[in-house]
């Protein structure tokens, strides 16, 4: 009987594993992420139609406009003033669109906040009023009142008789103006009166108010009476 010769034990060697070639690893990873890839790219392609078809922005403008309520005569300054993006049809003709336009100037009337500015609605801080009038310097009865008067206030204009009875409204809503910088008013304007009787206060009037005014100016004591 022929025996079998036997091992002695050895773990035979693993056979070499086999590496895919290069090209062909590579398309495998490719057919991985085509999911990926075609995600990315439909993504990309919905943006940039939705950019082509997005309206572009409307056409906008500046224009200064109130940042708040601004009385009569006030001076404007920074604060007061704001430059806004408005569509060219909802801006003024001749709107300012520089703050510094504007400051510095004085309102010829009352303006409510977020008003656009034109030229029109303002003065320089000299011996002008709104539109209509004329500005006159008159010296008040009493000159405590008149140096607490400050400008855009209004005022009704009574002139009352040396020798008494029923006085006389000379003025109606006359306009408080600012004075000029560095001005030195002189004495002998209207209201008559001396230094010693206090500052002269400018007011806006009508000319026939102005008229009046002066009529009265030498013969009664003119009283202010601050009004809406």
């Amino acid at each position: 009987m022929t025996t079998l010769p036997t091992t002695t034990g050895a773990t035979p060697r693993p056979l070499p594993s086999a590496r895919a070639p290069a090209p062909l690893r590579v398309r495998a990873v490719l057919w991985r992420l085509r999911l990926l890839c075609a995600a990315v790219l439909l993504g990309a392609a919905a943006g940039v139609v939705v950019h082509a078809l997005r309206p572009p922005p409307p056409a906008t403008v500046p224009v200064v406009t109130l940042a708040h309520d601004v009385p009569a005569g006030t001076v404007l300054a920074p604060g007061d003033l704001v430059v806004s993006a408005l569509p060219p049809a909802a801006a003024p003709v001749s709107a300012l669109s520089s703050t510094s336009a504007a400051e510095g100037r004085s309102t010829a009337v009352d303006l409510p906040a977020r008003t656009p500015l034109v030229a029109t609605m303002l003065v320089d801080a000299t011996l002008t009023g709104p539109t209509g009038t004329v500005v006159v310097a008159v010296r008040l009865d009493d000159p405590a009142v008149a140096a607490l008067l400050e400008p855009g206030l209004r005022l009704d204009l009574v002139a009352a008789r040396h020798e008494g009875g029923p006085g006389e409204t000379v003025a109606r809503r006359a306009l408080v103006r600012p004075a000029p910088p560095g001005a030195d008013l002189p004495d002998g304007l209207l209201g008559g009166g001396s230094a010693d009787t206090g500052p002269p206060v400018l007011v806006a009037v009508t000319p026939d108010e102005a008229v009046r005014i002066a009529e009265t100016s030498l013969s009664a004591r003119l009283v202010a009476v601050v009004v809406p």
